[in-house]
């Protein structure tokens, strides 16, 4: 019998998307913006949060 696991949770600070690219208003000499990449500080760029039953395994 097989195994089902369930889908991983979305983070809910970024909605699934952990990185995004903020435009600085400057371009390249080939004319290509710059950008910088800005990543979700809640779920460090993985788009997916742990479970409450791993968080409170992971409590004293």
């Amino acid at each position: 019998m097989s195994q089902t696991s369930l889908p991983p949770r979305v983070c809910h600070h970024c909605d699934g998307f952990p990185v995004v690219h903020i435009t600085t208003g400057t371009r390249t000499p080939d004319g290509q913006r710059r950008t910088l990449a800005a990543t979700c500080p809640a779920c460090k760029g993985t788009g997916t949060r742990a479970t409450a039953a791993a968080l409170t395994h992971a409590g004293k």
